[in-house]
């Protein structure tokens, strides 16, 4: 992996130098990382428990916490970590891994996001046939391939990244390894390569969220033929998509459909795709869906029942 190469670590400046502020950095990553674990782990928990939640709609939502758990988890621990240490290091090896995890989570949030929108379609525009169509096995299969195209995306990203040769500096400007940073520190000309991440990344972020904001137009126009009352929990549930698709898409494709070039905000913006919608999904999910609360209050109920037999 290495034999090209002259650098063997990097160096990650993070998001400040200034030790005052790194304390800002570690509190501030260590509340947020926490939260995204506790809101996740507990919508994995209620939905793999309670058989209220078994439509195909909580077994995507299963999969995106999940995606969101481990992409947060990707990069939100070793930040934590830096944030205590003058000096902070990545070996190659390390770095790569990262960048691998980065995307490939990131991608997977991006088809379980488009598969949650297509169950929403068939439900309220094709009802009569929602149990056909949506089936468990269908849902399986189409789960199985976004993991399987997830993996193929990030496999794309690292080849870029292997092939690019690093001879110094070794100083990333970012808190985290990604392909943007690691190609202004290659040893050549990588004009190609941007090329080619903004048709992978730029791409698959861009038309996904065009995608998406088009077929919940589409969804939102079918409501007209609905009740009163079925409007009301359509709309509560497309809103709740409808927000995590923005606070999601438009950081990532200001990120990567523009990588030959960066600002100052970036780093900013990245903190807000990489901890701060992790955070905001199972909130956005739980406070607006009411099957969700009450398979939650059920679950935590049993959990007291349980422990009171257990002391008595």
């Amino acid at each position: 992996m290495q034999l090209n190469n002259n650098v063997t670590e990097f160096i990650l400046l993070g998001l400040t130098q200034d030790p005052f502020r790194k304390k800002i950095v570690f509190v501030t990553f260590l509340l947020f990382y926490l939260g995204t674990l506790l809101g996740n782990l507990l919508i994995i928990t209620t939905i793999k428990t309670s058989r209220a939640l078994g439509s195909p709609m909580y077994f995507f939502l299963f999969h995106l916490s999940l995606s969101d758990t481990c992409f947060s988890t990707s990069i939100a621990p070793r930040t934590i970590v830096d944030a205590l240490l003058k000096k902070t290091t990545i070996s190659f090896s390390e770095c790569i891994i990262q960048v691998f995890s980065l995307q490939f989570f990131g991608c997977l949030e991006i088809f379980i996001l488009i598969l949650m929108a297509v169950d929403r379609y068939v439900a309220i525009c094709k009802p009569l046939h929602y149990m056909t169509i949506m089936s468990r096995r269908i849902c399986s299969v189409l789960v199985a391939v976004a993991w399987v195209g997830s993996c193929v995306h990030s496999l794309v990203q690292i080849f870029l990244a292997l092939r690019l040769p690093f001879c110094g500096p070794n100083e990333i400007d970012h808190y985290f390894c990604d392909l943007e940073p690691l190609l202004k520190l290659a040893c050549t000309d990588t004009y190609v390569t941007n090329l080619l991440l903004v048709s992978n990344s730029g791409a698959i972020c861009t038309v996904s969220f065009i995608m998406l904001m088009f077929s919940y137009i589409i969804i939102l126009h079918s409501l007209r033929n609905h009740s009163a009352e079925g409007r009301r929990k359509a709309l509560s549930t497309c809103i709740s998509h409808i927000v995590v698709v923005i606070l999601f898409f438009v950081p990532c494709i200001f990120i990567y459909t523009r990588p030959a070039t960066t600002f100052p905000m970036d780093k900013m913006i990245a903190v807000f795709y990489t901890i701060g919608t992790p955070l905001l999904n199972p909130l956005i999910y739980t406070l607006r869906n009411a099957e969700v609360k009450n398979a939650m209050r059920k679950l935590w109920s049993k959990k007291l029942v349980s422990d009171d037999q257990f002391y008595s």
